[in-house]
């Protein structure tokens, strides 16, 4: 495996197979039609069941969606759900818009900053003029519900669940692609009743999964980071050292 853009932190010492697996691993957005066995899937549920958590309080559950109808379905909704948000919020299609509508969609998105921040809301308008899908075609969605019962941050906890799962299925030679936008389609109340999205759970994230269709990009950029290394006495200033190149 290449690490060339890795910064030589081992000091000679080889990197793990859990290491080349983390540095490998790609989002992957073209897939082929035929699905992941199942018996691959159930592991890569597995390697998400055993996800730490705090106070062990696992709270998720899971859902598999191979069903090529109610993927179609899902994407189809997605995309109509998505061109209503921007028919609302994109103030920039008209002079009219500009001018009556951008205090209310500057109002939305400052209410919702991290959901409207300029890559989803880019991604947004993408998906509502046909030019990017939601889904990627993926043969199979697993479904990762959040129960908000659980302790300290439950969301922190998905997200641990969640990329366990992704960093098996590239162990196995599968690809997968991280989907928050599955997150529209909690807005049509059709998608909440069948997949019994109801307190404690809310359905927020998805990993599309399959066969790559095509060999996934270089290593992306990494912002170098400034660690802070606290070593010495309460009165010690602590020592700087870059971590990346």
């Amino acid at each position: 495996m290449d690490t060339s853009a890795a910064m030589d932190i081992s000091e000679s010492m080889e990197w793990t197979e859990v290491e080349k697996v983390i540095l490998s691993r790609r989002s992957t957005r073209a897939f082929k039609k035929d699905p992941i066995p199942d018996y691959m899937i159930r592991r890569i549920l597995e390697a998400g069941r055993f996800a730490p958590s705090a106070g062990n309080s696992q709270p998720w559950r899971f859902a598999v969606v191979k069903s090529p109808e109610i993927l179609n379905e899902m994407e189809k909704d997605a995309i109509k759900i998505c061109k209503r948000m921007m028919f609302v919020l994109d103030y920039t299609r008209s002079r009219f818009r500009n001018i009556f509508l951008k205090p209310i969609s500057k109002f939305f998105i400052r209410l919702q900053h991290n959901e409207l921040h300029p890559v989803p809301f880019g991604l947004l308008n993408a998906v509502a003029d046909g030019r990017a899908p939601v889904f990627h075609a993926a043969p199979t969605l697993i479904l990762l519900f959040e129960d908000q019962r659980g302790v300290s941050s439950p969301a922190t906890d998905s997200g641990i669940c969640g990329q366990n799962m992704i960093l098996a299925a590239h162990s196995m030679g599968a690809a997968t692609c991280w989907i928050g936008l599955i997150k529209v389609l909690m807005y049509e109340p059709k998608w909440k009743k069948f997949f019994g999205v109801k307190y404690p759970y809310q359905l927020n994230n998805c990993i599309a999964l399959g066969w790559p269709k095509v060999e996934s990009d270089g290593q992306v950029p990494r912002e170098v980071q400034v660690v802070e290394w606290y070593e010495g006495e309460m009165a010690s200033s602590p020592r700087i050292e870059q971590q990346g190149e």
